[in-house]
């Protein structure tokens, strides 16, 4: 377990709960670091595709994550504020955005080595003056100290949709059809997986998202922490 001390909001939830959108935002007002956790197993998942690696072939894909060089960077940009991922200093966030690579982010995060090389990477974004961190198990197994621990959920229907309005929104071409086959897939892998499953902390706040807006869930997440007490820089 992580011995700093720097305050730690952990947003974890299924893919197209809200969790990345809602990250990003606070990490921005906050003016705190921001990790998605989702993305470094994507990075792993798209240099393994790019390699021609199997993914099924565990010591390859674990060498693959403990190498990663990866920067997360989040801007204003003509959608609102957006999360900027770096493999080798060059900015691959469109090619982390398409099905395949978030199918392979899946299927590696299944195995143990690869999550035991990346767990100390993921601690590391914890500094001054604090980390919103999104993923599958930030509040249960990176981050179990955490000041404050969300656990976002929504249907499956619900998911497909955003993701791919969100697909479309950014010009790329997408199937509502395949987008939920593949969400359905990837709830049943992380949560049936034996490490690391994604399921709630025993102390997480859990928001069904379903029928809320981004900028629902973010205020409801703000008033959160405001009754945590966390000193949160630019919180009024």
């Amino acid at each position: 377990m992580t011995i700093d001390l720097s305050p730690v909001i952990t947003i974890d939830g299924p893919g197209g709960s809200g969790k990345g959108t809602v990250g990003q935002r606070l990490a921005w007002r906050f003016g705190w670091e921001f990790l998605d956790s989702g993305a470094l197993y994507r990075l792993v998942g798209l240099c393994a595709l790019g390699r021609d690696i199997k993914l099924d072939s565990v010591r390859e894909i674990a060498n693959i994550a403990r190498n990663l060089e990866a920067q997360f960077a989040v801007k204003e940009g003509d959608f609102g504020t957006e999360g900027i991922i770096l493999l080798e200093d060059q900015d691959v966030s469109s090619k982390l955005r398409t099905e395949d690579c978030a199918s392979a982010a899946s299927q590696v995060a299944q195995y143990d080595d690869v999550r035991q090389a990346l767990l100390e990477r993921q601690r590391a974004f914890r500094v001054e003056p604090g980390l919103v961190a999104d993923g599958r198990d930030m509040g249960t197994v990176v981050f179990p100290d955490a000041q404050l621990k969300v656990f976002l959920t929504a249907s499956a229907e619900i998911r497909a949709e955003r993701r791919f309005k969100q697909l479309k929104t950014k010009g790329m071409s997408a199937s509502l059809s395949a987008i939920l086959a593949d969400i359905q897939a990837r709830d049943y892998r992380d949560t049936h997986r034996s490490v690391s499953p994604l399921i709630p902390a025993d102390d997480a706040v859990i928001l069904d998202t379903t029928l809320m807006s981004v900028d629902d869930v973010e205020q409801k997440v703000l008033e959160l922490a405001k009754s945590r007490f966390l000193q949160l820089g630019g919180l009024s």
